[in-house]
């Protein structure tokens, strides 16, 4: 497999469409620029749908992919390795705060085991059957997975993409339910952006303290050391320090572009995928928006070297896409906005009386 590849099969969305909805948009009711960003989300929607006016959203969807990661045996995170199987529990029995909004919101989840370390029997078997492997290497001295795997979990992710466009699922909120998985979200991040590990490295969804942020530093330099000499293979760079999870979110957000669905991306981890998306195919981020601006540094390097500008900034942190389902709403208002808000009337022009031209006097 070749990453590459996916940059002949991904278009950008209807350019010539996203024109007719900006012209539909100077003749709305409410003068341009009033609405602010939701204008901006309108238009993205109506060219990514190819379609004027814009739909209305009715079949969204929380794909979330989950994955224990070995670098977090070093302390790099406030969880104990091997545990994201517990948020994963969490997040089936409702009592997760993604769980809460998607519920409220009325949307439906799917959690994907790509790389959980823990006896399959814990959870449910659609959520495990996927699985490629359990848990994954230590990224600051072996590599996460092998080639293999790596390639394995790539198709694990464009499968799910194949299975939710097929399925009629119109957009699609992203995130992940991992431990240890900023980690090598940074890595990949400060790999791919030609930074040092101290520019990237932050504090996690649940905050570490300042031990734990240099032990995390020195793990993501340590990693780096091992990403740069694989930088020209995509599929490389995600077995050396990505992971499983990582890998098939990778996959996905590639897949989704292939099948023109649009996703908003969560946190970091969604990011450093979206990250290694564009070096293999450069149309794809076209496809994303940012939901949420997660306080990571390695988010805002990646958000900006693909020109994606978040659409929250609430101090948001907690991970398993919860920060992207909050902007759901108003990706959907959006929508509603631009479809059913009525066009001005244009006055037609009086009728003005016919010009008589004198007779020549004789």
């Amino acid at each position: 497999m070749n990453l590459d590849d996916f940059s002949d099969l991904i278009e950008r969305p209807d350019s010539g469409t996203r024109r007719d909805a900006e012209e539909r948009r100077e003749r709305l009711i409410v003068p341009p620029g009033a609405l602010g960003r939701l204008d901006e989300l309108g238009e993205w929607l109506a060219a990514a749908q190819a379609s004027v006016p814009v739909k209305a959203i009715e079949h969204p969807r929380v794909v979330l992919f989950a994955g224990d990661h070995g670098v977090a045996e070093l302390g790099v995170s406030s969880r104990e390795s091997g545990s994201a199987y517990r948020l994963v529990r969490n997040v089936l029995e409702g009592a997760s705060p993604v769980a809460v909004l998607a519920r409220r919101c009325g949307v439906p989840m799917r959690v994907v085991d790509a790389g959980l370390d823990c006896d399959p029997k814990l959870l449910p078997k659609d959520v495990v059957r996927h699985r490629v492997r359990r848990g994954s290497g230590r990224i600051d001295i072996e590599d996460a997975l092998t080639v293999e795997e790596a390639e394995q979990a790539v198709r694990l992710g464009m499968a799910i993409a194949d299975e939710e466009a097929d399925s009629g699922t119109d957009l699609v909120v992203l995130g992940d339910v991992s431990v240890g998985g900023t980690t090598p979200a940074a890595t990949l991040i400060a790999a791919l952006c030609g930074t040092d590990a101290s520019v990237v490295t932050g504090r996690g969804g649940e905050g570490i303290d300042d031990l734990a942020w240099m032990r995390k530093c020195a793990a993501i330099r340590d990693a780096l050391r091992r990403a740069r000499p694989v930088l020209g293979d995509q599929l490389e760079l995600l077995a050396a320090v990505g992971g499983a999870d990582l890998a098939a979110t990778t996959g996905f957000l590639l897949q989704s572009a292939v099948r023109r669905m649009p996703v908003i991306l969560d946190g970091v981890v969604s990011a450093a995928c979206a990250l290694v998306g564009q070096r293999a195919a450069f149309r794809a981020p076209d496809w994303w928006i940012a939901g949420q601006m997660s306080g990571e540094p390695a988010q805002a390097k990646a958000l900006d070297r693909m020109a994606l500008n978040p659409v929250l900034d609430h101090g948001v942190r907690v991970g398993e896409g919860t920060g992207a389902l909050l902007a759901l709403p108003l990706v959907q208002a959006a929508a509603a906005l631009a479809a059913e808000l009525p066009e001005r009337e244009v006055p037609e022009a009086a009728e003005l009386p016919e010009y008589e031209v004198p007779e020549a006097a004789e």
